[in-house]
């Protein structure tokens, strides 16, 4: 796709039978040009005076690496528990309104003026997130039904707050929240010259407590006991509503964590109706990529942080249309999704599984007797 995209091998090929050289040439140009691009954008560009300015690329892999981790964790835990939680931009709305407005509107000293702001975006999302499981433990609504409708609705809600509610900047006539104060914005963790904050250390945090919650605890128990199987979780005692309403506050919870990341840490001149940026949506491709284990999700994360810091680079230095990253993704997605597709067309076994064991013969049995 890099070389088709190429006007140097488009070129080339014009005359291909009369110098083939040239395009084999061009190919190889185009194609390690933007791997070189992309390297140096994403993890060190070896072209910088000193090792601290050629480092910069990677710290800002792991900026935008830090929602995607964050809300990969919540669309993860919700696969767990055998819901398909694409909701994931109502939810970092409604985080990032709530714990917006507590960034802004709200004086408290510092420290404490960050903490308040990530609890009530935490507990934001937590709450849009529990009305899909509260209607599907009630009335049996499918989550992912319920969560597009509620994108939409944080989105139009969101929208109109930033117009004529409590998220509008007083004075102004652009639909844009204000600036959060600096008692609550997140710390810079290398010093000012790097975009790279406090948010990083959340997601690692965010991955330990997932971690621990799905592998640890007795509710992660229930969780993965639902996710298998509910029939049968529900016959061992388990409130299997309950656990939905559960799995669904913890995954907003996780999703609001992002939302809220990027008001204090990354968007802090403030926000607008399209903070979410895709990111929803990347978190599902980011959970199917970690196979829905926290740690997974955690290297998956940095894995599309680096497509999206080094995606701008190959645009910039070698002219390569930034959408094949997003065929990148997509190519990810199908191959994950491949190997169970082709298992159930021919009807194979699955990976480990115990051989058929064979039936008897009995005719030769009763020969033999």
């Amino acid at each position: 796709m890099i070389a088709f995209t190429n006007d140097g091998v488009q070129e080339a090929a014009g005359y291909f039978f009369s110098r083939p050289g040239d395009l084999l040439r061009e190919v190889w140009n185009s194609v390690a040009g933007a791997y070189s691009a992309l390297f140096q954008g994403s993890v060190y560009n070896f072209r910088r005076p000193s090792f601290a300015a050629g480092i910069k690329p990677l710290t800002e892999t792991l900026t935008f690496a830090t929602p995607l981790i964050m809300a990969g964790l919540g669309v993860a835990l919700g696969f767990r528990v055998g819901m398909f939680n694409i909701g994931g931009r109502g939810q970092m709305l409604i985080a990032a309104a709530l714990g917006g407005w507590v960034g802004f509107a709200v004086d408290l000293p510092y420290g404490l003026h960050m903490v308040a702001a990530l609890v009530a975006g935490v507990l934001g999302g937590a709450l849009w997130g529990g009305i899909v499981g509260l209607l599907k433990a009630r009335t049996g609504a499918h989550e992912v039904i319920t969560t597009i409708m509620l994108n939409y609705v944080a989105f139009y809600l969101v929208s109109y707050l930033l117009r004529e509610g409590f998220l509008k900047t007083p004075g102004s006539n652009n639909p844009k929240s204000p600036a959060t104060k600096a008692t609550a914005v997140f710390p810079d963790l290398l010093g000012s010259t790097y975009s790279l904050h406090f948010g990083f250390i959340l997601a690692i945090a965010a991955t330990i407590f997932t971690w621990w919650l799905l592998s640890r605890s007795n509710l992660g128990f229930q969780f993965r006991a639902v996710g298998l199987n509910p029939h049968a979780a529900r016959v061992a005692g388990i409130s299997v509503k309950r656990i939905y309403v559960y799995a669904m506050l913890f995954s907003g919870g996780l999703i609001g964590l992002a939302g809220i990341n990027q008001v204090l840490g990354t968007t802090t001149s403030g926000f607008g109706a399209g903070l979410d940026s895709g990111i929803g949506f990347d978190a599902i491709t980011v959970a199917l990529l970690g196979r829905s284990k926290p740690w997974g999700v955690f290297a998956a994360g940095i894995l599309f942080g680096a497509f999206k810091a080094g995606g701008f680079s190959m645009q910039a230095a070698e002219g390569v249309p930034i959408d094949i990253v997003l065929v990148v993704q997509s190519l990810i997605v199908l191959f994950i999704a491949a190997p169970p597709l082709v298992r159930a067309i021919f009807r194979l076994p699955a990976p480990g599984s115990a051989p058929r064991r064979a039936l008897p013969n009995v005719s030769q049995e009763v020969a033999a007797k």
